[in-house]
């Protein structure tokens, strides 16, 4: 296992969660036998299966398979969204089926709290290269394509989005508790997150059945990203895999604004991509959520039942600038995993679901906004409205920063290390864990993680 015995833990979530996941997961890919050269046959009808994550729309990757699927007859896709919790239940499990050999997806997706482990591990993915994707270099910021690059120089995974940040909010709740609705006078009451909070506390003294924010780990993962490209684009590790949560100033002003937001009690102590927090989303249980552009797909997919009632929720929400600037939190890669039977086909799938084209119509289904140069340089993007929040312009709100995101630095032990610092913070949030002890516990836990 690749895990390390401290988290046996995971190991033993990720087996709970298999009879779970098994149900919609492929044995071993696809489900026709490949030729010697991992190629189909001539007129050969084979399936791929493409596993994913996240909540409401995810990857947005709807509309892009059936494209797929209606110009290549004999090459259709499965299209799997396992869960909407990457570090507890995805990737564990993802974990044991690329450790047995088995299980894994033809094309899987990695969020970006994952790679630095996957890019230790050449073993379980198969060099692009060999299928000619070295050739879409071009097309993706520097930084995007060299983090699917592995520890033995050769391409492994290309990149789906980037993060870019901003604000979602309920207007109604906003309208009730008195404060203005207007994106662009919204923004304005909080130009620092001291105001943020302030404008938290004023919402929560005329409202008093709903709370402002959603729970405290949301808004922790926003000012981390923010403050880690302040901070030489680093959180948990440095660059050379050394853990810092206790040096590095990005990690303790996140957690610090953590504090501040549980000392004013304007958190409704949501986890967020749990069932409770889904449901709160749905009733308005909270007021605000930080939302990177994938986030927005998350909201709006939930509340409309992943487009079963598209006009639930309609003008309820809609999307501000957030203090401090941008940030770049989220951002995934797919890659294809050596046992996918038909490599080719599979890494053709992966090259067309990361192309502009894809990538456009996956950000017109759920805000995840492009990482390649072209589509964010496009007009669909730069103009692009979103009429469900409320007619907010996404490509003016989002597209002037995601060219510039600088990349964060995630080590190998990230993911593993986000699961149990983050603990803490729910824990502070819900009262389980006294607000005076939860720093030292954090750094505690992280160097759990590290030395295990």
């Amino acid at each position: 296992m690749m895990i390390n015995k401290r988290h046996g833990r995971l190991a033993a979530v990720a087996v709970a969660m298999a009879a779970t996941l098994a149900a919609t997961a492929a044995c071993g890919g696809s489900d026709a036998p490949a030729t010697t050269d991992g190629t189909k046959a001539a007129d050969e009808k084979i399936t791929l299966t493409l596993q994913t994550f996240g909540g409401g729309t995810n990857f947005g990757y709807k509309a892009a398979v059936e494209k797929w699927n209606q110009e290549h007859p004999n090459v259709q896709v499965k299209y799997n969204n396992l869960t909407p919790d990457f570090e507890n239940q995805y990737w564990p499990q993802m974990l044991n089926w690329l450790q047995a050999g088995k299980g894994a997806g033809d094309v899987i997706g990695i969020d970006e709290g994952g790679m630095g482990l996957a890019k230790a591990r050449p073993q379980f993915f198969t060099d692009l290269s060999q299928y000619g994707l070295d050739s879409r270099k071009a097309d993706f910021p520097a930084w995007k394509w060299e983090n699917g690059v592995n520890t033995e120089g050769k391409l492994f995974a290309l990149g789906t989005d980037v993060g870019g940040m901003a604000v979602a909010y309920r207007k109604d709740l906003f309208k009730k508790a008195g404060l203005p609705t207007d994106r662009e006078e919204v923004a304005k009451l909080w130009s620092t997150w001291d105001d943020f909070i302030a404008t938290g506390k004023k919402f929560q003294e005329k409202v008093k059945d709903v709370k402002f924010v959603d729970g405290l780990n949301t808004w922790f993962n926003v000012v981390l990203s923010q403050e880690a490209a302040k901070n030489g684009n680093v959180s948990y590790y440095d660059k050379e895999n050394k853990l810092i949560v206790d040096t590095n100033p990005a990690v303790k002003s996140a957690f610090d604004f953590a504090s501040k937001v549980n000392e004013a009690g304007i958190s409704a102590k949501l986890r967020n991509f749990q069932d409770p927090w889904t449901a709160g989303m749905k009733k308005g249980a909270f007021a605000t959520m930080g939302a990177p552009g994938w986030m927005l797909g998350v909201i709006q997919g939930n509340i409309t039942e992943n487009g079963e009632k598209p006009d639930q929720g309609k003008g309820q929400w809609d999307v501000a600038a957030v203090p401090g600037g941008s940030g770049n939190w989220g951002g995934s890669w797919l890659a294809v995993p050596k046992q996918s039977q038909h490599p080719k086909e599979a890494a053709e799938l992966a090259s067309y679901l990361t192309s502009p084209e894809a990538q456009l119509l996956a950000f017109k289904e759920g805000g995840n906004l492009p990482s390649t140069i072209p589509a964010q340089d496009s007009p669909e993007l730069q103009g692009a409205v979103n009429d469900w929040f409320s007619g907010a312009p996404l490509g003016e709100i989002f597209g002037p920063s995601i060219k510039t995101l600088p990349p964060i630095f995630l080590g190998e032990k990230h993911s593993q290390t986000k699961t149990e610092v983050e603990n803490v913070v729910l824990g502070m949030d819900d009262g389980s864990i006294p607000a005076d002890q939860a720093w030292q516990k954090f750094i505690d836990e992280a160097k759990k993680v590290a030395e295990g």
